[in-house]
């Protein structure tokens, strides 16, 4: 199975077209306004899924099974609160008998009635999706009956599935959230598809020789071995013990990255490199984060905001060190050379932390391939987001010459450079 820019791009209109028209669909049901989240097309492996599922909430889902120009399951994800909330919406929308029979928010369990509501709701935001595939693909998709899900974990969502992915195995899922404003209802929506059906989408969609599936399999290896080098380096550095979490690739279109950084002051650093592939790479912790890395790294630096002149410095050879670390492991995995930049400092609040990479990237291209990985230490969330974006031309001629077999033989290691404090 090979894949390219192109025809992920497609998958993404797809995505989003689906998403728009659920979220319509939405508005004129519950009568509530609502707007569009961001849209991802994720290459996970089935462990990061059921990761995803395992957070101690209740789920309530609606899948439905599809034939034709897609073959696989489409499922929608509701947070049981977020659910119930919907269905007293809905039914209250009914008339004042149904809400009546409907005092959905303190009830422990979904009746026949609270059931049929969630499961409508669902059907429809399925629907939505789906009819916005089938128009970007001008092809014919049929759904079958839908099937109202509940549970805590995966399980009872995708055990049952057969297109479903083993802990070890790279499935592409689209993901999209929609939220109604002024309440706290979203939902999210994955696709599953089967492989011969992705397969012979791809085939039909590509525009170049493309790149074979396995080979992105083990470019996503490849870069989480770069993530745990990132963590080790940190651990050296500054005596805080630190260690990866649920790290994936997602396909998105480049305006949608700034969507996905959260809307706070963000400290950290960035850099450009260059090789094969080329791109940039980002650091980014959330303020208080940075804070305790510089009292680790320079205990006597004092400073009213603590990103003076030492605060900046040990920021910048903290995201210097773990540079070297992820991108000499794709250098030497990949038997080619990688040159980073000097790091340049962050301290801005949200988007604008990487509107300059975006800017720069969208001078040649429309969507980029993100490594997006959480840091933890001291077994909480350290909140330092990696982003790493290679420029796609050149990660397409890296990947069509990556021996995965190097993998897991090449060894990560790092040559630090020298950070220039002037």
């Amino acid at each position: 199975m090979k894949l390219d820019v192109n025809a992920l791009g497609t998958f993404y209109r797809m995505a989003r077209e689906g998403a728009g028209l659920a979220a319509g669909r939405l508005t004129h049901m519950l009568g509530v306004e609502t707007q569009l989240g961001v849209t991802k097309l994720n290459f996970m492996r089935g462990e990061e899924i059921r990761h995803d599922f395992e957070d101690g909430t209740e789920k309530v889902g609606v899948r439905v099974k599809l034939t034709g120009a897609i073959e696989g399951y489409s499922i929608v994800v509701f947070e049981r609160e977020s659910a119930l909330r919907v269905v007293e919406t809905l039914l209250s929308e009914a008339g004042p008998d149904a809400a009546v029979d409907a005092d959905v928010t303190d009830v422990d369990a979904f009746d026949d009635m609270t059931e049929s509501a969630a499961t409508e709701v669902g059907h429809i935001m399925n629907s939505g999706f789906i009819d916005g595939w089938a128009d970007v693909l001008e092809a014919v998709i049929d759904v079958s009956t839908p099937e109202f899900v509940e549970g805590q974990t995966a399980e009872p969502f995708f055990g049952d599935i057969d297109e479903a992915p083993s802990d070890d195995d790279l499935a592409l899922l689209f993901q999209s959230r929609i939220e109604t404003v002024g309440t706290e209802v979203g939902f999210n929506h994955y696709l599953l598809p089967k492989r011969e059906s992705m397969s012979q989408l791809l085939d039909r969609l590509r525009t170049s020789d493309g790149i074979e599936y396995d080979k992105l399999e083990g470019f996503d290896r490849m870069a989480e071995r770069g993530a745990k080098e990132v963590a080790e380096t940190a651990t050296t550095l500054t005596g805080i013990d630190t260690s990866v979490e649920i790290r994936r690739l997602n396909f998105v279109s480049l305006e949608a990255i700034p969507e996905q950084v959260a809307n706070e002051t963000l400290v950290g650093a960035a850099f450009e490199f260059d090789g094969l592939p080329s791109g940039y790479l980002l650091f980014l912790f959330d303020e208080e984060s940075a804070h305790e890395i510089v009292d680790a790294m320079v205990p006597m630096a004092v400073d009213e905001d603590g990103f003076g002149e030492m605060g900046t410095s040990a920021i910048k050879e903290l995201g210097n060190i773990m540079a070297s670390g992820f991108l000499d492991g794709w250098a030497n995995v990949l038997d080619t050379t990688i040159d980073h930049s000097t790091p340049e400092f962050i301290h801005d609040i949200g988007a604008a932390a990487v509107d300059p990479v975006i800017i720069q990237l969208g001078e040649n291209q429309d969507f980029a391939f993100v490594f997006d990985t959480i840091v933890v230490a001291d077994g909480r969330e350290f909140d330092c987001q990696v982003y790493a974006i290679p420029d796609e031309s050149d990660l397409e001629r890296a990947l069509n010459n990556l021996e995965v077999d190097r993998i897991e033989e090449t060894p990560t290691t790092a040559e630090f450079q020298e950070v220039d404090n002037t």
